[in-house]
C-alpha cells in the first residue's frame, strides 16, 4: 500500500475522538477512581498528574510521532526509521503486536462481561441489595463457558465489524459518535449521584487530600497508573499516529487526550463513589466493584435499573474505544506488511485472538485449575502484557528516539517542520525521553516484577 493512499484520520475532532477512545477503557471506570480514593484522594491525583508528564505524556508523543513519520504499522515503521545496520528495532513493533493481542484476550473477555449485564440490568435480574446474592450472579456468569465465549465472541465480533470499515468510515466514524455519547452518559450519571443524600462522603474519598497516604508504594502506582493509562507501549498511539495528518500538533493533541482522559476518570469516580458511600457500600477496586457493588448501589435508588442500565451502557463504550486500538495494531500489520486484504486481516486477527481469548475466558471455570507458575491463563496474560511487555516497549522507544532517531528529526516532526512555534516545549519532551522517562518506566517495571 503507498504510503500517499493510506486511510487516515479526516478531521482534528476525529483524531481527538479515537485517539480518546484508545485511552479511555475499564479503568477509567474503576481502577482509577479507587485507586485515587485508596491512595490519598486528591495528594495522589497530583502526584498521578505529575508521572503523566513525566511519564505518560512524553511516551505517547514519541508513539504518535514515529507512526506518523514513517506513516506505518508497528513494525514497518521502525523497519524504516532504523538505520540499515539497526533493524534489530523492529523488535518493539512485535513487541507492541504481541502485547496488543494478549491484552486482547482477557480484556475482550472483561468486555464480554459487561455487554451481559446491559441486558441483565435492563432484565433487572441483577437488581439486588444483597452482594452475596451479586457475587454468586457473577460467579454464575463468569463459570459458564459457553454464555462467557458468547458474549466475548460479540464483543470481537461487533468490533471486527467496524475495524473491517477501515480509519476513517470505521474507527473515526464510530468514536466521533461514541466518546460525546460516553460524556453525556457520564453527566447524567453525576447529576443523579451527587443529588443523593450522603454524597459528599464519596467526594471526600475522591478529592480529600491524606497526604500520610502519599507513600514510595503509592507514587510506583501513581508511575504505572500513567504509563498505563493513556494505552502506550502496545503499538496503538504508535498505529493510530501513522493516520495523523500532515499538519496535526502532537504535543497539543496528546495534552488533549490527557486532561479529556483525566476528565472521564474523574466523572466516573464522581458518578459511582457518592453513590456508593450513600448506601453504605464499600469502594473496593475491580471487578468486584463493576459487577457486585454497583448493582446493589443503583438498585438501592429510585429509577435504579435505567440508571444501571445507562452505567453499562457507557462502561461497554469505554472497552469499545479501547478494543478497537487494540484490534488496529494486527490488522495494520497483516494488511500492510504482509499486504493481505484489510476485511480478510480483521477476520485473521479477530479469530486468532478468540482462539487465545478461550484460556483465558475458561479460567473462571473448566480451566480454573490450569495455572502456570502459580497463574491461570486470564492472569498469566495480563502479567505478561502489563508487567513486562508493555514496559519494555516503552523503553525502548524511549532509547529509539532519544539515541537513534535523534534530537533534529523529532524536532522537524513535532515542529510540522517549523510551521509550529513549540520549539522549547519540544526540547523538554526530547530532553525526557532521553533521560528521564526510561529511568522512571524501570521503576515501573521492576515494580510489576515484584522486584521493587
Amino acid at each position: 500500500m503507498s504510503q500517499n493512499t493510506r486511510d487516515g484520520f479526516t478531521s482534528t475532532f476525529g483524531v481527538l475522538v479515537a485517539t480518546l477512545g484508545s485511552a479511555v477503557g475499564l479503568g477509567n471506570i474503576w481502577k482509577f477512581p479507587a485507586l485515587t480514593g485508596t491512595n490519598g484522594g486528591a495528594g495522589f491525583l497530583l502526584v498521578y498528574l505529575l508521572a503523566t508528564l513525566l511519564v505518560g505524556l512524553p511516551v505517547m508523543i514519541a508513539e504518535t510521532m514515529i507512526g506518523r513519520a514513517a506513516r506505518g504499522d508497528a513494525v514497518t515503521s521502525f523497519d524504516r526509521l532504523a538505520p540499515p545496520n539497526q533493524k534489530g528495532w523492529i523488535a518493539v513493533g512485535w513487541m507492541g503486536f504481541l502485547a496488543a493481542f494478549l491484552i486482547l484476550a482477557f480484556y475482550s473477555d472483561v468486555a464480554g462481561w459487561v455487554y451481559a449485564y446491559i441486558f441483565k440490568a435492563m432484565s433487572g435480574s441483577i437488581a439486588t441489595t444483597d452482594p452475596k446474592a451479586a457475587e454468586a450472579i457473577f460467579g454464575e456468569l463468569v463459570s459458564d463457558p459457553m454464555t462467557s465465549l458468547f458474549w466475548q465472541w460479540v464483543v470481537l465480533g461487533v468490533a471486527c465489524c467496524i475495524i473491517m470499515f477501515g480509519v476513517s468510515k470505521g474507527i473515526e466514524a464510530v468514536t466521533r459518535r461514541l466518546m460525546p455519547l460516553l460524556f453525556l452518559l457520564l453527566v447524567v450519571l453525576c447529576v443523579r449521584s451527587l443529588t443523593l443524600s450522603g454524597a459528599e462522603q464519596g467526594l471526600a474519598f475522591l478529592f480529600r487530600p491524606d497526604l500520610s497516604k502519599i507513600t514510595p508504594t503509592a507514587i510506583l502506582t501513581a508511575l504505572g497508573l500513567a504509563f498505563f493509562k493513556l494505552s502506550i507501549g502496545m503499538g496503538t498511539m504508535l498505529t493510530y499516529g501513522s493516520y495523523f495528518r500532515p499538519d496535526q500538533n502532537i504535543p497539543a493533541t496528546a495534552m488533549r487526550v490527557m486532561l479529556a482522559d483525566l476528565t472521564v476518570s474523574l466523572l466516573a469516580g464522581m458518578a459511582i463513589f457518592p453513590s456508593v458511600f450513600a448506601f453504605g457500600f464499600e469502594p473496593a477496586a475491580g471487578p468486584s466493584l463493576v459487577f457486585m457493588t454497583i448493582p446493589a448501589v443503583f438498585t438501592s435508588m429510585p429509577g435504579g435499573t435505567v440508571f444501571m442500565t445507562i452505567f453499562f451502557i457507557l462502561t461497554a463504550i469505554a472497552s469499545l474505544g479501547a478494543i478497537l486500538s487494540l484490534l488496529e495494531v494486527p490488522v495494520a500489520i497483516l494488511s500492510e506488511r504482509f499486504h493481505v486484504n484489510r476485511k480478510a486481516a480483521s477476520l485473521m486477527a479477530t479469530v486468532g485472538i478468540g482462539l487465545l481469548g478461550v484460556p483465558a475466558t475458561l479460567s473462571f471455570g473448566v480451566l480454573k485449575d490450569f495455572t502456570i507458575g502459580g497463574l491461570n491463563s486470564f492472569d498469566l496474560f495480563d502479567f505478561l502484557s502489563s508487567n513486562a511487555l508493555m514496559p519494555l516497549g516503552g523503553i525502548l522507544l524511549c532509547l529509539f528516539v532519544g539515541w537513534v532517531y535523534g534530537p533534529q528529526r523529532t524536532e522537524q516532526q513535532l515542529t510540522n517542520h517549523g510551521a509550529l512555534t513549540n520549539r522549547n516545549q519540544v526540547r523538554a519532551i526530547f530532553f525526557l525521553l532521553r533521560y528521564l522517562t526510561p529511568l522512571l518506566i524501570i521503576l515501573v517495571l521492576l515494580h510489576g516484577l515484584k522486584v521493587i
